[in-house]
């Protein structure tokens, strides 16, 4: 893997999470140290002590879930580029694609942090609990998955969310047409419809609220042109100026992540290689399902962190 053919860094968005996640990169690496100290300060509470020590409970609160995420993958991200690695592209799932700014050097890591903490709420609030859910639908190929959609709506908000895999996809609204969703795809013969354990029903049109309490906060940002392209999760395109930056990060919070379009975007566009960077292996294990042909890594510790670097260096040798 080396750094002359295209790269790749792909940024995890929420479910990614987990209790101790960052505690090594911090504890090795002084600038995962600061980032972690910058978050800190920026959001005025001890953060760090939520990813490194939970509770659980408290991590998982959307609002505390998306600037930790983000906070994790721009650590990482820092630690990478004090060894010399830095990507050609980037893209982040959903709250992912605030990490890629950052990494892009769009946005201003404490700008970020602040903002996708007021995202978490606004989306958390946009939709009183239990009105809203969200079901994986595998096996079933998109086009049928939209069919089932409409068929469920019955009135109601159904749409698909989150366009994973060839295998998989993530619909969302409400509650009872998610149910409705669920049995018409095993009827018609997913491998699996299940209900995920979220808090909220993310990137569907229930959602509209929180887009339009967001779009203040970031209409009064400043956005820098972006040092590589951003791969949009709305559109699934090379974002490589400052206002189509801001623009999609307000569409993206009713719209769909176009995840697997995006990845195939990248894969068109030279990227040989991708890299996770940020806690857990969501993005890696969809880029197998996506083309299990591209080299695939993970960076999240120190082990993995490791690794990655010998990796790099073979190749490059």
């Amino acid at each position: 893997m080396s750094q002359t053919s295209p790269i790749a860094f792909l940024f995890p968005g929420q479910g990614s999470q987990s209790v101790g996640m960052g505690k090594e990169l911090a504890a090795n690496h002084a600038i995962a140290r600061q980032t972690f100290e910058e978050a800190d300060q920026a959001l005025g509470y001890k953060l760090s002590q939520v990813c490194f020590e939970g509770p659980e409970e408290k991590l998982k609160l959307t609002e505390t879930t998306q600037p930790a995420i983000l906070t994790v993958s721009v650590a990482a991200f820092r630690v990478l580029g004090e060894r010399g690695h830095t990507p050609d592209y980037v893209a982040g799932h959903s709250l992912g694609e605030y990490s890629a700014h950052v990494a892009a050097g769009t946005l201003k890591f404490a700008d970020a942090v602040r903002t996708v903490r007021n995202r978490g709420k606004y989306m958390q609030e946009a939709v009183p609990v239990g009105v809203g859910a969200m079901a994986a639908i595998v096996g079933l190929p998109l086009d049928r998955v939209t069919g089932i959609c409409r068929e469920a709506a019955n009135g109601d908000i159904c749409q698909p969310a989150n366009l994973n895999s060839p295998e998989q996809t993530v619909i969302s609204g409400n509650a009872t047409a998610i149910e409705r969703a669920i049995k018409l795809a095993t009827e018609r013969g997913a491998k699996k419809a299940v209900s995920l354990p979220v808090s909220a029903p993310f990137h569907c049109a229930l959602m509209q609220p929180a887009q339009d309490r967001l779009a203040p906060d970031l209409q009064a940002l400043s956005f820098q042109k972006p040092a590589f392209p951003v791969v949009c999760n709305v559109d699934a395109a090379l974002v490589t100026d400052a206002e189509p930056a801001r623009a999609a990060l307000i569409r993206q919070v009713t719209a769909a992540v176009k995840w697997e379009p995006s990845i195939r975007l990248l894969i068109e566009s030279g990227a040989s290689a991708f890299v996770e960077v940020g806690p857990g292996k969501v993005l890696w294990g969809l880029m197998r399902q996506i083309d299990r042909s591209k080299a695939s890594l993970a960076v999240n510790d120190e082990a993995s962190l490791q690794k990655a670097l010998s990796q790099f260096s073979e190749t490059s040798a």
